[in-house]
């Protein structure tokens, strides 16, 4: 089983930069840059917001269950 992040799909279609979204939510490029690619365990439920609002959307646009 796995939480696929699908950060980068949502970029895509809303036409921003990952270094905007970072900027507008107030995260560093580089723990964003990690969530994008999926090197971290955990993310909080202030950033998962954060980023729905800045993007407008729910975060099942965002993380994705994947069974094995």
């Amino acid at each position: 089983m796995a939480i696929v992040v699908r950060l980068d799909r949502v970029l895509a279609d809303r036409k921003m930069k990952l270094n905007e979204l970072a900027e507008s939510i107030g995260i560093s490029n580089v723990n964003l840059s990690n969530l994008k690619t999926g090197k971290v365990k955990a993310i909080r439920f202030s950033t998962l917001e954060a980023i729905c609002s800045t993007l407008n959307c729910q975060p099942g646009d965002i993380l994705e269950f994947v069974e094995d």
